[in-house]
C-alpha cells in the first residue's frame, strides 16, 4: 500500500512501533542510529540476560523493529553527515522520539529538516508535547498514564490507583503517530509544504479513558475507580467472576442469564421456577431492585455460584456454542495456545539465536494487498553499505504536490454502519479531517453508547450522551431501519456514492442484510470496505459478539492489571476499543492512498484482538524466550525502582513518582533530603532499590502525605525526577498543558448546548486539526442525506418517513 514512500526512523523505545506499522503496509523504513545504537537496543526485557546492543538482545527492540533496515551515522564524520542530508532529501516521513533523541544528537530540528526537504512530514513524539508549560517535564509509562487520566480510573478504592502493569503509553503513542503521519502526508500532497506533527503521549493516554475524558464537564462529577465493576445507571455491575481455575468476564444480562439457565438448573444452582421469568425483558427491569422478579445483585450472586464450579475453557466453549459472550481472563501462556488465533494464521515464527518463538503477526487482512514481514529487526548498521550504495543512484521522482486550501480528506464520502467504539472512532478520524461521514442507525436500534453516560447534567437521553458524542464528532446522522427491504435499497444508494464503508456487526450480519462486500463491490468496485469485530471474520470464535473489555480479557490485559495479592481488575472498561482504531485509521489512510494511485478498492478484515496483541509483543517474547510470565504488579516496574502512586494531602489524591535511572534516584534523594538513602551502596542501582521497594515506599509516602499532588509533581520535575499528578477528568479540563494545546474543543450541540469534546492527540503545523463539529443527534441529518446524497425526491422522502423506513 505504501511502497512509494520512504520513512526515516529516529525513534527509540518511545514510539518505534509506529514506523514498524508503516513498514508492515509496505513503506521502506530506514532506522537511523548513532554508532552506539538506539537506546531501545538496550531496553529490557533481554534474551537470556545478554546486553550487547549489536546482537539483538533486547526483546523490546526485536518486537517493534521488523520491516526496517539499519544505518549508522557518526555525528563527527563529514561523510556521514552528507549521507544523512541525502537521506533526509529523499525521505517522505521522519519519526523522532524527544526529548534527547537521535535527531537532536545529530543537530537537526524541523527547521533544518524542512530546509533540506520542503515537503517532508516530520513526526515528533514526546511525553507532553513540543511546547507548553509541561513541554520539558520528564515522563515515563506510569507518569504519562497518571497525567493522562486512565490511572485514576483503575483499581479498587481501598488502594492506590493502578496502571496496566506492562508499558503501554509509548505503544499507543507510536501507533497514533503513524496515523498522524499519514494525515500530514495526505495534507502535504494536497496543500504542499513541510508538515510538523507534534504528538503528546499524555493526550494519547487520555483517549484510553473513553467515556471519562470530559465526564466532569458533562455530568458534573468524575467517574471513580471501582475495581472490576462498570456503571449501569446508579448501579455497579460486576464484570469479573471467579471460575474453578481462574477468572472470566460475564455480564448478568438477558442473553447470558437465559443462555446459562438450563445448565444452572442442571447444576442445582437455580431451580425450575427461574424458567418462568421473562428473560427477554429482564434487561429493561435490571435496575428495579424491588420490583423485578430477579434484580441485578441477585442475578450476579446466581451467576457467581454457577461460574465458580466450571473451568474458564468449559465456559468459553459453551458460550461459543450457545452464542453468548463469556470471555476468559487468559494469561499470555494460555493465549499462545488459543486455537482461534492459530486457525487465523496470526502468529509468525521468529528466529532467535537458538530457538524459534511466536510473535504477533499481521494485524489486518486486505483482499487486494498482501501485507508481509519482509525483514526481521536489523542488526546495528546491518545495511550501511546497501543503503549508501543506493544513495549513489539517482533519487526516484516524487509526485507533484498541490496548492489546495482544503482539509486532508475533504471530498471523501464514508458510509458508517459501525457502532459502539472501534468503528465509530475509526470513521470519526476521517470526519474530523474533512470527509463527509454518514452515520447510519435508527430509533429502533440506536447505538448502545447513546444509552450510557456521561449524560449532560446527568439527565438520560439518546441525544445527551457524551460517550456517544466524543466518538462521533463531525458526522451526519441518518436514522434508517435496516430491517426493512426499502431501507437496504437506500443504504445501497448511499454506498454507491461512498469511498469508504465501515461496519462492526458480528461476522455475517452485514451479508445477511444484503450489504456484504461481494454485493456492494458490484455496485461500487472502488469501494474500500472495512469490517472490524472482536475476533475477526473467520475462525472458531469469529461469532463471538462483545465489547472491548471482552477482548481485553482474552488478550491478557485483565491478567496484567491489579495487585499481585488479589485477583485481576482490568483496565478501564473497553480497553481494546482504544487500540484498534489507531491501527484502522492508519490502514484507512494507506488504503485510500493506494486506491488514489492504483484505482483498487478492497475488503479489509480487522480483528480487534489481533491489533491489541501487538501491545504485548515484548512480554510474549519474554515468556517464550526466558520463561518470564508477565502478570499484575500494582504500579511497580520489574526493572526500576522506586515507582508507584503515592498518597498526597486531601481525599484520594495521589502523585505518581517513577525513578528509572541512578541519576534520577540521586535527584529524588536530594529533594527528599534523604542523604542516608543517597549514600547507601545497597540502593545505588535498580536491583538494590527493587529489593528495598517496600522500605522506600514508606519513606516516600511520609514525604508526600502532607503535600498537594501538584506541589509534589513540580518539586520533583524541577529536580529531574519523573512525577505526575494522578489526574481525573476535572483535573484534565484545567490542565495548563491541555489549555495551551487546546486539547478540549467546544461546540454547540443541538440538545446539550456548548460542551467540550476531547480533541486530537497530535497537532499539525499551520493546520487546526480539531473536530469539525459536534456529534449529531439521532436522525438529525436524515432529510439532508436522503435529499442531497441519496438523491431521493421529496415525495420519496415523505414516504420513507411515513412507512417507518426512516425513524
Amino acid at each position: 500500500m505504501l511502497e512509494p514512500y520512504t520513512v526515516l526512523d529516529f525513534t527509540d523505545e518511545r514510539g518505534e512501533i509506529g514506523p514498524m506499522i508503516l513498514g508492515d503496509l509496505g513503506a521502506e523504513v530506514i532506522k537511523v542510529e548513532l554508532p552506539e545504537g538506539a537506546s531501545s537496543r538496550r531496553a529490557a526485557p533481554f534474551y537470556k540476560d545478554a546486553h550487547e546492543a549489536s546482537d539483538l538482545s533486547s526483546l523490546q527492540f526485536i518486537a517493534y523493529n521488523r520491516n526496517k533496515r539499519s544505518i549508522t551515522i557518526d555525528p563527527n564524520s563529514d561523510e556521514d553527515r552528507s549521507v544523512l542530508d541525502e537521506l533526509i532529501r529523499r525521505a517522505d516521513i521522519i519519526f523522532e522520539s524527544a526529548p534527547n533523541g537521535i535527531l537532536a544528537a545529530l543537530d537537526f530540528d524541523f527547521a533544518g529538516v524542512s530546509a533540506l526537504n520542503p515537503n517532508i512530514v516530520h513526526v515528533c513524539l514526546s511525553p507532553f508535547g513540543a511546547t507548553g508549560p509541561h513541554a520539558n517535564f520528564h515522563g515515563n509509562d506510569l507518569v504519562i498514564a497518571a497525567m493522562g487520566g486512565p490511572v485514576a480510573l483503575q483499581g479498587p478504592i481501598d488502594r492506590a490507583p493502578v496502571r496496566i502493569s506492562v508499558p503501554q503509553a509509548w505503544r499507543h503513542a507510536g501507533i497514533e503517530a503513524a496515523s498522524g503521519a499519514l494525515v500530514a502526508l495526505t495534507r502535504m500532497r494536497r496543500t504542499g509544504g513541510a508538515q510538523f506533527v507534534d504528538l503528546a503521549a499524555q493526550s494519547v493516554m487520555t483517549w484510553t479513558m473513553l467515556n471519562a475524558m470530559d465526564a466532569y464537564a458533562i455530568q458534573g462529577f468524575n467517574f471513580e475507580r471501582g475495581g472490576s465493576t462498570i456503571d449501569n445507571g446508579k448501579l455497579k455491575m460486576e464484570l469479573l467472576y471467579e471460575t474453578a481455575d481462574g477468572w472470566i468476564i460475564a455480564l448478568p444480562t438477558s442473553s447470558v442469564m437465559e443462555g446459562c439457565l438450563e445448565w444452572m438448573i442442571e447444576d442445582g444452582i437455580a431451580d425450575a421456577t427461574y424458567r418462568n421469568i421473562d428473560w427477554k425483558n429482564y434487561d429493561l427491569n435490571i435496575r428495579e431492585l424491588d420490583n423485578a422478579p430477579i434484580n441485578l445483585y441477585q442475578a450476579q450472586e446466581l451467576l457467581a455460584s454457577f461460574l465458580s464450579s466450571h473451568t474458564k475453557q468449559e465456559l468459553f466453549e459453551f458460550g461459543l456454542n450457545k452464542g453468548i459472550t463469556l470471555a476468559p481472563v487468559y494469561t499470555l501462556e494460555e493465549l499462545l495456545s488459543l486455537e482461534h488465533i492459530q486457525t487465523r494464521d496470526y502468529w509468525r515464527d521468529l528466529e532467535l539465536k537458538d530457538k524459534t518463538v511466536n510473535t504477533p503477526g499481521l494485524w489486518a487482512k486486505p483482499s487486494a494487498y498482501k501485507m508481509s514481514i519482509r525483514h526481521r529487526a536489523p542488526m546495528l548498521g546491518e545495511h550501511n553499505q546497501e543503503i549508501r550504495a543506493e544513495l549513489e543512484k539517482p533519487a526516484k521522482l516524487k509526485e507533484p504536490v498541490g496548492q489546495e486550501d482544503v482539509l486532508p480528506f475533504s471530498g471523501l464520502k464514508v458510509a458508517d454502519f459501525a457502532w459502539v467504539g472501534v468503528g465509530p472512532i475509526s470513521s470519526k478520524f476521517l470526519a474530523d479531517h474533512g470527509a463527509t461521514v454518514v452515520r447510519v442507525e435508527s430509533e429502533l436500534r440506536p447505538d448502545v453508547l447513546r444509552a450510557n453516560g456521561p449524560y449532560k447534567d446527568n439527565i438520560e437521553g439518546w441525544d445527551r450522551s457524551q460517550f456517544y458524542g466524543d466518538f462521533n464528532t463531525s458526522k451526519q446522522s441518518l436514522a434508517l431501519d435496516l430491517k426493512q427491504p426499502q431501507a437496504i435499497e437506500i443504504a445501497k444508494q448511499l454506498i454507491v456514492g461512498s469511498d469508504v464503508m465501515i461496519e462492526s456487526f458480528a461476522p455475517g450480519a452485514i451479508s445477511r442484510m444484503g450489504l456484504g462486500y461481494e454485493e456492494v463491490r458490484k455496485l461500487n468496485p472502488k469501494l474500500i470496505m472495512i469490517s472490524t469485530c472482536l475476533m475477526g471474520q473467520t475462525g472458531p470464535a469469529a461469532g463471538m459478539a462483545g465489547f472491548g473489555y471482552h477482548a481485553a480479557a482474552i488478550a491478557g490485559f485483565y491478567e496484567m492489571t491489579g495487585w499481585p495479592d488479589r485477583g485481576p481488575i482490568g483496565p478501564w472498561i473497553a480497553y481494546t476499543d482504544t487500540i484498534a482504531p489507531r491501527f484502522i485509521s492508519t490502514l484507512l489512510s494507506a488504503a485510500l492512498d493506494h486506491r488514489r494511485r492504483t484505482g483498487e478498492g478492497c475488503f479489509i478484515d480487522v480483528a480487534q484482538m489481533e491489533t491489541a496483541l501487538h501491545f504485548l509483543a515484548p512480554e510474549l517474547l519474554d515468556l517464550q524466550a526466558n520463561g518470564h510470565l508477565a502478570t499484575r504488579a500494582g504500579n511497580r516496574s520489574v526493572y526500576a525502582a522506586p515507582q508507584s502512586c503515592y498518597p498526597c494531602a486531601g481525599e484520594d489524591n495521589w502523585c505518581a513518582i517513577a525513578v528509572d535511572t541512578d541519576q534520577q534516584w540521586q535527584a529524588l534523594c536530594s529533594t527528599l533530603n534523604r542523604s542516608d538513602w543517597a549514600n547507601d551502596a545497597a540502593l545505588s542501582d535498580n536491583p538494590g532499590r527493587l529489593r528495598a521497594h517496600d522500605r522506600l515506599d514508606d519513606g516516600i509516602k511520609a514525604w508526600t502525605a502532607d503535600k498537594a499532588p501538584a506541589d509534589v509533581m513540580c518539586l520533583l520535575q524541577a529536580a529531574g525526577v519523573p512525577a505526575g499528578m494522578v489526574q481525573r477528568s476535572s483535573d484534565l479540563l484545567q490542565d495548563p498543558q491541555y489549555q495551551h494545546r487546546q486539547f478540549y474543543r467546544y461546540f454547540d450541540h443541538q440538545e446539550m448546548g456548548t460542551i467540550p469534546y476531547a480533541g486530537h492527540q497530535y497537532r499539525i503545523s499551520s493546520y487546526d486539526n480539531s473536530p469539525q463539529g459536534p456529534a449529531p443527534c439521532l436522525g438529525q441529518h436524515s432529510f439532508e442525506v436522503l435529499s442531497e446524497v441519496v438523491k431521493l425526491s421529496d415525495e420519496e422522502i415523505a414516504e420513507a418517513y411515513a412507512t417507518g423506513i426512516v425513524t
